[in-house]
């Protein structure tokens, strides 16, 4: 029989959670959308237009399936169509066999479209340093087909030119030619640096996104000067080749975080120009921003009139219905949905949704020290301004040593977890940040420190997770209910924080199951429902 599953409206602060449909979205629902467009870990995007429809590409660095594919009919709402990939396979990292992937894998993707068809291109930043092109001719109805494997491009774009020839620009003003097909890099063809560091560039400048408009290649680049604000800025040439004269096109602090850079520019069906630009924020990751892109004297001048991001503008196509990027699931289908990935290669073996329908099925499949090396854990994106999320878990087959919960994680995570320990089951919230070695990203330490424990006398939990992202917070707190009704505080309030050494990524809900002495143990996890907390439910400003 399945666990009577509670409304949001059963939690003991029912107000928080009434709103309307659009509560998911940054869409209003009255034509206009507020910034960021997507709150969430949805970094180094590129953006293309086909027809009336938009395409996102994104990094998920080591989560699997990889590289999401989001389409879009107002640049505002997103849908995951696809991803390029199920896995990768290059290292036994992926599979966290002795190593781990932790802030390596698929990032920086570039995406384009050329003769009907669909094209990506991205090279993970890990052994053996190749990168991976992948076409379909419909990115919502066929899979991804691997093309070839080309050198290490960093931060590569992609360029179909006019006459056919096909280039990528990559890391700090480096531009290479490849053969039609992308096959391979072109025998003697284009192998050069176009331009060289102005007196002002001294720092970070990677991120290349390029595209042909007017007879003219715009490069836009992300420049960090030592010292200086993070910025936008874009060179320009009247050949592929050079020379290219640079300008500064966008540099601005907004909503209460410096500055906003990295990402790329695309047109609407109507000839009007948008920056989807990406911003630090702190434990939610980096989000994104939508802004007007005004051509001013052959530039591509990023942000309003003042040059700064708008809190609210219009949508720039209407009559699209709002879509979520995170969403509940009750596991009632056959197939996982699209919105979930895997923290490296699942082992496909170890869970079902089929064995007990209506339910996610975890099962352990090897012996592990901690939540770090788990294969298995189930993650979707957490949001700001304010996001809460419940799973329900039956216990009733873990065995000795198993671990099992819900966690706010990320390479420092807050974590419930439910422990088997001497035959009787107890729950815990803790702690945990783990230290990763340069190289390998093999865990080489793990601090934990544990701030509750409670022992169940059932086998039926409830685990409840509410971040909230608003600037100076980035709080994580931690519930547990015996029915699915009453919530409990359990712990303490646990800050999250974005580290690029480690993860690279926003944190993350994670439903995780795990043995620590033997296999064969399993949970079963009823549903994970998901709400979005937008600033004018709670009365924020």
């Amino acid at each position: 029989m399945k666990i009577r599953k509670p409304l949001f409206c059963a939690l003991t602060m029912c107000s928080l959670f009434l709103g309307s449909a659009q509560a998911q979205s940054s869409d209003n629902g009255d034509g206009t959308f507020t910034n960021p467009m997507l709150w969430s870990d949805v970094p180094d995007p590129d953006v293309i237009r086909v027809d009336d429809n938009f395409y996102l590409v994104s990094t998920t660095m080591h989560l699997m399936p990889g590289a999401p594919v989001m389409r879009s009919k107002d640049l505002v709402n997103w849908e995951t169509a696809s991803y390029l990939f199920d896995r990768l396979t290059d290292t036994p990292n992926y599979d966290m066999d002795g190593c781990t992937a932790y802030g390596r894998g698929q990032w920086a993707t570039s995406l384009r479209y050329y003769n009907g068809r669909y094209y990506a291109y991205f090279s993970p930043n890990d052994k053996p340093f190749r990168g991976y092109v992948y076409t379909t001719t419909d990115p919502a109805k066929e899979k991804w087909e691997l093309v070839s494997r080309l050198p290490h491009f960093h931060d590569a774009s992609l360029l179909f030119d006019d006459d056919g020839r096909v280039y990528v620009y990559y890391g700090t003003g480096q531009l290479r030619e490849l053969k039609p097909d992308l096959s391979d890099v072109q025998p003697g063809g284009v192998d050069m640096k176009i331009f060289e560091r102005d007196s002002t560039e001294t720092g970070l400048l990677e991120g290349s996104r390029a595209i042909k408009y007017n007879g003219k290649y715009y490069l836009l680049m992300i420049s960090w000067p030592n010292g200086g604000k993070r910025r936008q800025v874009c060179y320009r040439a009247d050949k592929i080749t050079g020379p290219y004269e640079k300008k500064v096109i966008l540099e601005a602090d907004f909503g209460g975080f410096p500055y906003v850079g990295q990402g790329c520019i695309v047109d609407d069906a109507k000839g009007n120009w948008y920056g989807v630009i990406f911003q630090d924020r702190g434990g939610v990751g980096r989000v994104l921003t939508l802004m007007p892109c005004r051509w001013v004297d052959g530039w591509p001048m990023l942000g309003d009139e003042n040059g700064q991001v708008p809190t609210v503008m219009e949508k720039p196509v209407q009559g699209s219905p709002a879509i979520p990027l995170v969403v509940s699931d009750d596991f009632g289908n056959k197939q996982m949905k699209i919105n979930w990935q895997w923290n490296h290669n699942p082992v496909h073996k170890a869970w079902s949704l089929e064995e007990r329908p209506g339910y996610l099925r975890l099962k352990t499949s090897r012996v592990v020290e901690n939540l770090f090396w788990a294969p298995n854990t189930l993650t979707q994106r957490m949001e700001g301004p304010k996001c809460t999320a419940s799973v329900a878990i039956d216990l009733s087959h873990m065995k000795e040593g198993d671990v099992a919960g819900f966690s706010a994680f990320n390479g420092n995570s807050g974590v419930l977890a439910v422990l088997k320990e001497n035959g009787k089951k107890c729950l815990t919230m803790s702690e945990q940040v783990v230290s990763l070695d340069d190289k390998s990203k093999a865990v080489t330490a793990l601090d934990t420190k544990e701030k509750a424990r409670v022992e169940l006398s059932q086998d039926i939990i409830y685990l409840r997770i509410d971040g909230d992202f608003r600037p100076g917070k980035d709080i994580a707190t931690f519930y547990y209910s015996l029915n699915g009704k009453d919530w409990t505080k359990i712990g303490s309030d646990f800050k999250m924080i974005f580290d690029y050494r480690r993860f690279f990524m926003g944190t993350k809900y994670a439903i995780f199951n795990y043995a620590t002495q033997e296999t064969g143990g399993y949970v079963d996890v009823d549903y994970f429902d998901y709400k979005r907390i937008k600033n004018e439910e709670l009365n924020l400003p």
